[in-house]
This record gives structure tokens, sequence and C-alpha cells, in this order.
């Protein structure tokens, strides 16, 4: 029997959402940070920053970027690192490997990129000292094997952070909702001329673990002192654990 799991509130075989979701993220590429742009009114970046500011990259330090799309953190972390340390940009998916390739070459940072599935990382155990996931790991299918992957390849004392879209403060959720279903999937026809990814991702976010599931998911991977941070009203969480 073909295993199922969820592709927003749809349920397809675990074959059929790989493919689905490289689909959304072929079509997204070239329009992706103008929509985070227009979707957060600029919110993302804020979070990033904070993310990055919780991360403590001091030189040299190495660093994997998973689901690093178009580079924001890995960016930002190679500037921290320096030219003796070691910040690795990841993601599944070519077309936004490329956009982000491509826009850290044009900071002039000649980070290493490579294409990869987060449930099985090419790196040995015990490499780095921090790994991230920003905006990600909801679109994972075994985000289980994911986050165990994510402890294997981190260094005793290393952190994994990950950011991402999370259970909104009970009072906004109707507020959201509507925004969610209604505008975003509105401005994803007008901007990158594709409703569909975006109504995606109004469902994905919902089906996603809320903050204490994804705590409680980390801690079972085998971290320890695990804990999030609500941004905007729980709108995203970063969540933050070390490897002992």
């Amino acid at each position: 029997m073909t295993n199922t799991t969820h592709f927003g509130y749809k349920t397809v075989s675990e074959d059929d959402k790989v493919h689905k979701v490289a689909e959304v993220f072929h079509s997204v590429a070239p329009k992706y940070d103008v929509m985070n742009d227009l979707m957060s009114a600029g919110l993302h970046r804020v979070w990033k920053i904070f993310t990055i500011a919780q991360a403590a990259i001091r030189p040299g330090f190495k660093v994997l970027d998973i689901a690093g799309g178009t580079g924001d953190l890995a960016k930002a972390f190679a500037r921290r690192a320096g030219p003796n340390g070691e910040v690795w940009l990841t993601d599944i998916n070519e077309s936004m490997l490329r956009v982000g390739r491509d826009r850290l070459l044009n900071n002039g940072l000649s980070t290493p990129t490579l294409l990869c599935d987060a449930e099985k990382l090419p790196f040995p155990d015990n490499y780095f000292d921090r790994v991230s996931v920003a905006f990600g790991l909801r679109n994972m299918t075994h985000k289980d094997a994911a986050l165990a992957e994510m402890r294997r390849v981190l260094k005793p004392g290393g952190k994994l952070l990950v950011l991402e879209f999370s259970k909104v403060w009970e009072p906004l959720k109707k507020p959201y909702d509507v925004y969610s279903f209604s505008v975003l999937p509105w401005l994803g026809k007008k901007i990158a001329n594709d409703s569909e990814s975006y109504r995606y991702l109004a469902e994905s976010i919902r089906m996603h673990p809320d903050q204490d599931t994804l705590k409680q998911m980390m801690t079972d991977a085998g971290l320890a002192r695990v804990e999030y941070f609500n941004l905007t009203a729980g709108v995203a969480a970063l969540h933050t654990g070390i490897k002992l």
C-alpha cells in the first residue's frame, strides 16, 4: 500500500506530495521575495533578523541552512562566519536554489550551494555549529525524520533554529483566516499569476503542528532545552533546541 500524507487540505500519496510541493516552488520562485514582502507587509524580514540574532553566528562557524530558498539567512550567516567559516545553502527545489545561489553571488558571497533532501542530509555526523530552516519544515513529508537528521549533523553544543508559520493568537484567528484564504490567493494571482500555490500556502500553515506540538517533536528528536518565541501574535514562531 502507498503511504498517504496531506498536501494542504488534500490527502495524497507521499510521492505525489513531493512532486506537488516541487511544482509550487518552481512556480513561485521568480516572485518569491516580492510575494513574501507583500504577504507579510515586510514582517518576514523582521522575523529573520530575530532568527539571525538568536543564531549568534561567530567567525569560523560551520552553518547549514536547510530549505534556504533565496538565501536571506545564508547571506547573513556567511557574513558573520567570515572567510574561515563554512555556510551551506541547501534546498530540495532547484528553481529556488538557483535564485538563492545567484543572490549570494551578486552579494559577493561564494557560499556553497547544494540540492538535497532534508530527510537525508549528505553531511557527516557532528559537523555543524548551527542548523537553520525557515519556512520549510511544514512542506516536509516526514518532519520527524528531518528533525532527527538536523540533530545528527549538529555538533554537541550546536543549535537548531526552526522559523515557521504557526498558530495565531485566538482573537486574531477569524481575520487571519479571511486574509489567508481570500487575500493571499488574490495576491498570488495578481503578482505571480498563480493563486493555487498561495491557497496551498494558507492550507499548509493550518496543517502544520502548533507551537507546543513542534516543541515536543524537537524534544522527541533528541534536542534539549527546546523553547519557542512567538512572533507577531503567533503568525510565526521561532523554535530553538540544543544538541547535548
